[in-house]
């Protein structure tokens, strides 16, 4: 039993690994054999191809509250994720899978509550 599972982690992490490697082996070997174009210039070669000359340094800081307000939405569009499965059963479920499922809306709900009351949610 234990190798079975092995080997169904052996299959995923070999399409993981060949997921991202196909291609950059198949682009090298389109440059080796020269039909991959090659043709650098100071344009192609910017920092953005877009066009737009990029103002000052690219270590410039950030404010902090960026990262929080971008961790707060993860951490609740995750939670609200583990919904789905409830979701798509419901109907098989018993009495106790929706008060599990109200309890777990109840923390969120407590929890966007608690961060909306410490300013969290507020951009100054």
């Amino acid at each position: 039993m234990i190798p079975e599972q092995f080997g169904r982690v052996g299959v995923l992490m070999l399409f993981a690994l060949s997921f991202p490697a196909l291609p950059l082996i198949v682009s090298q070997l389109f440059y080796r054999l020269r039909i991959r174009p090659e043709h650098p210039d100071p344009v192609k070669n910017a920092t953005y191809e877009c066009g737009v000359e990029s103002e000052g340094s690219a270590w410039g800081q950030f404010n902090a509250r960026y990262y929080l307000f971008a961790l707060g939405f993860v951490i609740f569009d995750v939670e609200v994720v583990f919904l789905y499965p409830w979701a798509v059963n419901h109907a098989g479920l018993a009495l106790g899978a929706l008060v599990k499922a109200a309890v777990f809306i109840g923390v969120l709900a407590f929890g966007l509550a608690y961060a909306w009351r410490r300013g969290a949610l507020e951009w100054r």
